[in-house]
C-alpha cells in the first residue's frame, strides 16, 4: 500500500452524492411555539468511512471530522437539486442545522411555504426523492493506492467549504476534474518511491554498486 497527501487549490467547487443506504430523505412533524405543525426535511447529506462508487479509476471515502471548521466558517445553503432558484434553507437565516456526529453529516431544513417545497416534501414522502449529495471545496486530501490490486482510494480529511446540501432526483455522475487533479500529483510523487518497479529496480542496482566501490576505496 502505498498513500501520499496533499493540498490543492481553494474555490474549485466539487460535487458528491454516496449511497446512503438506511439514511434516506424525510420529512418529519414538529410543533412550534404555537402549537402548530410544522414540516422538516431531515437526513444525512453525507455518510463517514463509506466508499463512493467508482469515480473513474478511484473511489472516495469521507473521514470524521471533516466537516467540522467547514460547518464554522461557511454559509451553507439548502437548494433543490442544487438550483439556486430553489432555496430550501440557509444556515445563517437559522432554517438550516447542519451537525456531525458519529454516522456522518446530518441536516434539518425548515422549508419555505412554496409550491416548489410542498412538492419537494410530498416526493420525498412518497420515496420519490430519497438521495443529497452536498457541494464543496477540499483543503487536504490524502491518497492511497493498493498495489495488490491496482485500486485507488481518495480521503477527504477537511472539508474547506461547503456551499450547498441538496435533496436530488437523480444523483448525477459528479464532475471529478479537480480529484483527478489530485490524483494526478499523487501518481506523479509516487512514480518512482512506490509505483514504478523499474525505477526500484534499477535504484537498488545503483545502491549495490555504491556499497561495492565503497568496499574498495574507489568511493567514500
Amino acid at each position: 500500500m502505498c498513500s501520499g497527501s496533499g493540498v490543492i487549490m481553494k474555490k474549485k467547487k466539487e460535487i458528491r452524492c454516496w449511497d446512503l443506504k438506511g439514511v434516506s430523505l424525510r420529512v418529519k412533524r414538529e410543533k412550534d411555539s404555537e402549537g402548530n405543525e410544522k414540516p422538516i426535511i431531515s437526513g444525512y447529506a453525507a455518510v463517514f468511512n463509506s466508499m463512493s462508487e467508482d469515480l473513474g479509476g478511484f473511489r472516495e471515502k469521507i473521514k470524521p471530522g471533516a466537516f467540522k471548521n467547514a460547518l464554522k466558517k461557511s454559509d451553507c445553503r439548502a437548494l433543490f437539486n442544487h438550483d439556486s432558484n430553489f432555496p430550501l434553507g440557509r444556515q445563517s437565516a437559522g432554517t438550516l442545522t447542519l451537525k456531525e456526529d458519529d454516522k456522518g453529516l446530518y441536516m434539518e431544513v425548515d422549508p419555505p411555504d412554496t409550491q416548489y417545497a410542498r412538492d419537494l416534501m410530498v416526493s420525498i414522502e412518497r420515496g420519490d426523492v430519497v438521495e443529497q449529495s452536498f457541494g464543496f471545496t477540499i483543503k487536504t486530501d490524502e491518497w492511497q493506492e493498493d498495489r495488490d490490486n491496482g485500486k485507488t482510494t481518495r480521503t477527504l480529511i477537511e472539508v474547506d467549504e461547503l456551499f450547498d446540501v441538496s435533496p436530488v432526483v437523480f444523483p448525477a455522475y459528479p464532475d471529478t476534474t479537480v480529484a483527478k487533479r489530485s490524483l494526478d500529483e499523487f501518481k506523479k510523487s509516487t512514480a518512482i518511491s512506490g509505483d514504478d518497479t523499474s525505477a526500484i529496480t534499477r535504484k537498488a542496482e545503483d545502491e549495490k554498486k555504491e556499497k561495492y566501490f565503497k568496499s574498495k576505496g574507489y568511493l567514500k
